[in-house]
């Protein structure tokens, strides 16, 4: 489908240069001499290089409709991250390049949805929280639980979340994926 440049958002996938492009940041310009413009980040869905690039109104751009398929993941073996469609129940493997620094996050029978192109697999979308168990955190001092200065604690799956001074060792807790950030304490 055919857009105007200048009608290019932030989540857009679009074919540019012979490749598609998903657009992350756009800011609409307009200078002292000359038309507007919209400048936008653009990075490669296949291998990751990042693009500055501008789209006058009258350009126009190609977007792309990316395929989504809910799917189970399984394990992982040597690099590779199994998932199964939830419809077929055929299984595909995917590299923890196309899945990114989400890999930490993959629980076993976690829900996800994989985005794909044209039957290539381009990315992995996984829930926004994720409920981890901390295994590491500094004790609380008596009289800090007052102040609410976060404390840095280690979760089951390695990662380091800043969580509030009431958090200890063995407590499960909501993380959001996108920010590794606390959310609330797991019920």
């Amino acid at each position: 489908m055919k857009i105007d440049g200048n009608n290019i958002r932030p989540g857009n996938v679009i074919e540019h240069q012979g490749g598609l492009w998903v657009a992350v940041k756009t800011q609409h310009t307009q200078p002292g001499k000359g038309g507007a413009y919209l400048q936008v980040e653009l990075k490669n869905l296949r291998d990751g290089r990042k693009l500055n690039e501008r789209f006058r109104s009258s350009a126009k751009v190609e977007q792309v409709r990316l395929e989504q398929k809910n799917h189970s993941y399984l394990f992982e073996n040597a690099g590779m991250y199994t998932f199964m469609d939830l419809e077929t129940y055929e299984q595909i493997e995917l590299t923890a390049d196309l899945i990114g620094a989400k890999t930490a996050f993959l629980q076993d029978g976690m829900e996800v949805v994989i985005e794909s192109y044209d039957d290539s697999p381009l990315g992995v979308k996984l829930p926004q929280n994720v409920t981890l168990e901390v295994v590491e955190s500094e004790p609380v001092i008596k009289g800090q639980t007052a102040t609410s200065s976060p404390k840095p604690a280690i979760m089951e799956n390695g990662s380091r979340v800043m969580v509030p001074p009431f958090v200890g060792v063995g407590d499960k807790i909501v993380v959001n994926i996108e920010e590794c950030s606390y959310v609330e304490r797991a019920k």
